[in-house]
């Protein structure tokens, strides 16, 4: 499995340097929000942000009172589906 480094220099340095699978190779249902972040080229606080004021074009749902995305919603976006 080829890792995907995210290279868009807007993001802090510890987020940009992480590395995470490619969305297309994921099983699991939802991600947390730091990796919805890197998979939509924004920062995690702009999910968060999507979150509390309901006015974004995903929506969370919660795990154990913390945020998680559906990777299904994430792919809609990424493939101009939703």
């Amino acid at each position: 499995m080829e890792l995907v480094t995210n290279q868009n220099p807007a993001l802090p340095g510890a987020l940009a340097a992480h590395q995470y699978p490619p969305i297309e190779s994921l099983t699991r249902s939802a991600v947390t929000t730091e990796e919805a972040a890197f998979y939509l080229s924004r920062r995690p606080q702009t999910l968060r942000a999507w979150s509390c004021l309901e006015n974004g074009p995903l929506r969370p749902i919660r795990i154990n009172g913390r945020l998680a995305w559906k990777v299904s919603d994430i792919r809609a976006l990424i493939g101009g589906e939703a």
